[in-house]
């Protein structure tokens, strides 16, 4: 088996015991990466140079006796939405081209410090914003199980990177679903923390109440493996809780048997595909063979999701993108300009994207003088009431399951002129992100040849039991070991 075809997991015990050297491993990453990237189109930016740098360090660390952590060697990819220092951060836009950050993203200095040798940024959806990875400024993402459909978004570059082989593990940022769909769509594992679990410093805000960045993965024991890196309070990030991180590698007993798993009427009924729905009931049937006990649960706020989604999220990305002006840093018209406003108007034009452009308008109008209450104060007394539906759920379950995505990958452009249709692509994942929640995208089976995700919500602070759940499953099924022919 070649390199690249290993678990995180599998590379660890094999640079652990001095079989490979870090070196090795990065080399055989960036072999990969030149053998599809142009037919995937994941990455905005490799970074050679800087890998084998931090590969030939961990190899000194163990030459000298040092016993560095688990994923120390094992490379990394980065959403192109983390800031990297001195290397390019743009966001999948013009706005931030040939932007590079003065200092790194904690999450990306974490990953630095435990030996994890960087690949490169990968390619999304411009400020995160879109379910397809379509509306990047600079490149369409493909999906590796199918090169005409889209990856995902807007974490996609991440999902197919890892999907491809073209890293072992991807961080990711998840607003709306933008790390648990992507994963379903391009048949891997995705973790979205909960809100506070992991540092957003570094982090390009898009909804600031609603961002989390989480790690994509072969499988869920990787996951576990980089969210013991990523995991934990930080001074820098205000919104970072002060709670004790367990051992996740240490929680996936393979034991799931007494747990009790609510099914949500409202996520597995209008707007699943059918054939969709048939593979979560199997996988659904899986827990019950593994001693779960299922039963379905009514959640009637969850039917709002969307709408307040679509309040909440512009509100807060008119206002974080109102810092780019043309004047601080980033994109500034070349054009003659008569006064500030001119100046403003022609960058933000030229700069955004129609999508961005789109939502800083939708916010803006909700924000407004006379339309504030109607509209986001009323969206975030209805957000109340769905972290209230998950609340009662959770006294008498121990995680829910749902599909992640309401469809498998559909094709490149198919769905560019329906925005509605784009947005119910995450309408599975939403609700997870305005309750605040972790969840857990695991593959649980094929459609049309595509893969299907299984997505596993937990309570606050409980990515443990989730990533559990989700390894029991994996060592019960093999869907996680299976691989898009390149």
């Amino acid at each position: 088996m070649k390199l690249y075809e290993l678990t995180a997991y599998e590379l660890s015990e094999r640079l652990t015991s001095g079989e490979v050297s870090a070196a090795e491993v990065t080399e055989a990453y960036f072999e990969r990466i030149e053998s599809v990237e142009e037919k995937v189109a994941a990455y905005l930016e490799l970074t050679q140079d800087v890998a084998m740098e931090q590969a030939r360090q961990v190899d000194d660390w163990r030459a000298g006796g040092e016993q560095p952590g688990p994923l120390a060697g094992v490379p990394v990819a980065i959403k192109d939405v983390l800031c990297t220092r001195g290397i390019r951060t743009t966001c999948g836009s013009k706005m931030l081209k040939g932007f590079r950050p003065p200092y790194d993203a904690t999450t990306v200095r974490r990953c630095r410090d435990a030996g994890m040798p960087m690949l490169g940024k990968t390619n999304m959806d411009e400020f995160a914003m879109g379910s397809s990875t379509e509306n990047s400024a600079y490149k369409v993402t493909r999906n590796p199980w199918d090169l005409d459909r889209v990856p995902g978004g807007s974490s996609g570059g991440s999902a197919a990177a890892v999907a491809a082989g073209m890293a072992p593990i991807a961080l990711g940022s998840d607003t709306g679903g933008s790390i648990r769909q992507p994963a379903a769509l391009c048949g891997i594992s995705g973790l979205k923390p909960t809100y506070g679990r992991v540092s957003r410093y570094g982090l390009v805000a898009y909804a600031s109440s609603l961002d989390q960045v989480g790690p994509l993965a072969r499988d869920v024991r990787d996951c576990a493996l980089a969210m013991n890196v990523l995991a934990g309070r930080d001074q820098y990030d205000a919104t970072s809780a002060d709670v004790d991180v367990p051992d996740y590698v240490a929680a996936l007993t393979g034991d799931v048997e007494g747990l009790r798993a609510g099914v949500p009427k409202e996520l597995m009924g209008e707007g699943i595909d059918p054939a969709v729905r048939t593979t979560i009931e199997a996988a659904i049937g899986q827990f019950e063979e593994l001693g779960m006990a299922i039963e379905e649960v009514e959640m009637p706020n969850l039917d709002h999701s969307l709408p307040v989604y679509y309040v909440i999220a512009p509100a807060e990305a008119a206002s974080n993108l109102a810092r780019y002006d043309g004047v601080r840093y980033g994109h500034r018209t070349e054009e003659d300009v008569s006064d500030v406003y001119d100046l403003f108007a022609k960058t933000r034009g030229e700069g955004f994207g129609p999508e961005v452009r789109l939502r800083i308008m939708l916010g803006t109008f909700a924000l407004s003088a006379g339309y504030y209450d109607a509209y986001y104060l009323k969206a975030q007394k209805v957000r109340t009431l769905i972290k209230q539906d998950f609340d009662a759920a959770f006294e008498d379950h121990d995680v829910l399951l749902c599909p992640t995505s309401p469809t498998v990958a559909f094709g490149i452009g198919e769905k560019a002129d329906d925005p509605l249709q784009m947005k119910l692509a995450h309408v599975c994942t939403i609700p997870v992100n305005l309750a605040g929640i972790p969840a857990l995208s695991i593959p649980c089976g094929m459609v049309d040849a595509m893969p299907v995700g299984l997505q596993i919500m937990g309570r606050p602070f409980e990515e443990a039991t989730i990533m559990r759940v989700g390894d029991a499953y994996q060592r019960a099924t093999d869907y996680h070991r299976q691989r898009p022919e390149l």
